[in-house]
């Protein structure tokens, strides 16, 4: 029987990557658009989940994130929502609507997609950190909730991946520089954080649940 992901933010870089590698394994990916599914606004997701059956889906990734720099200082409440919404309340009810499905069948894969922000941090990081290091806790209990389900929930936290986001938002003496700082020597290809990821959400994967995969070219150990 096919299987059927949901995976947000999938219109482009990891997201796009990990939707096309679950296809070439057969499974049917279900990519919601912002106009289906606005992950700031919490009337939007509830509107989705409404609509969809909890037992519809096999395997959710949580991948659509958003982050924004600025001092603790200057971070305004509306933006402090606005990430914390997208990156740690969308996926809570997500979760909690689709886990359900999941655990009836006792059957379901579901990965967080974090960042090594989600344990490490820096300055201008105070939204983006508490959202992922949220997401991280909430991967955590689920999995301890769901393991007798078969429902196995775990983080991916990529480092630093070469999309057309990065190159956007760095210049290419940048992109070298953030290069030479990882022990691996480059950055990693939304491709190669998406093996991972089928991995995490297939069937092989049948023990391994609370954790937090860190694909990082080796940054986080130095």
């Amino acid at each position: 029987m096919t299987k059927t992901a949901l995976v947000t933010g999938a219109s482009r870089g990891i997201g796009e990557a990990i939707a096309i590698e679950l296809e070439v394994r057969g499974i049917l990916v279900l990519r919601p658009k912002r106009e289906d599914l606005d992950l700031c606004d919490m009337e939007s997701v509830q509107k989705f989940v409404a609509e969809h059956s909890s037992d519809s889906v096999d395997i959710l990734v949580n991948n659509a994130g958003e982050k924004v720099v600025q001092p603790l200082a200057e971070v305004d409440f509306q933006t402090w929502s606005t990430i914390q919404n997208i990156n740690l309340n969308a996926p809570f009810l997500l979760m909690q609507h689709f886990g359900v499905g999941m655990c009836q069948k006792r059957n379901g894969r579901i990965l967080n997609i974090a960042s090594l922000f989600s344990f490490l941090s820096k300055a201008g990081r105070a939204s983006y950190t508490s959202s992922k290091s949220g997401l991280l806790g909430l991967t955590r209990t689920a999995a301890i909730e769901w393991a007798p389900y078969n429902v196995m929930v775990n983080c991916l936290s990529p480092g630093f991946v070469n999309t057309e986001l990065t190159r956007k938002n760095n210049t290419d003496e940048k992109i070298k520089e953030i290069s030479s700082l990882i022990p691996a020597g480059r950055m990693a290809e939304p491709s190669e954080i998406a093996k991972t990821a089928a991995f995490l959400v297939s069937e092989e994967n049948s023990y391994l649940t609370g954790q937090n995969i860190v694909v990082d070219g080796g940054i986080s150990i130095l």
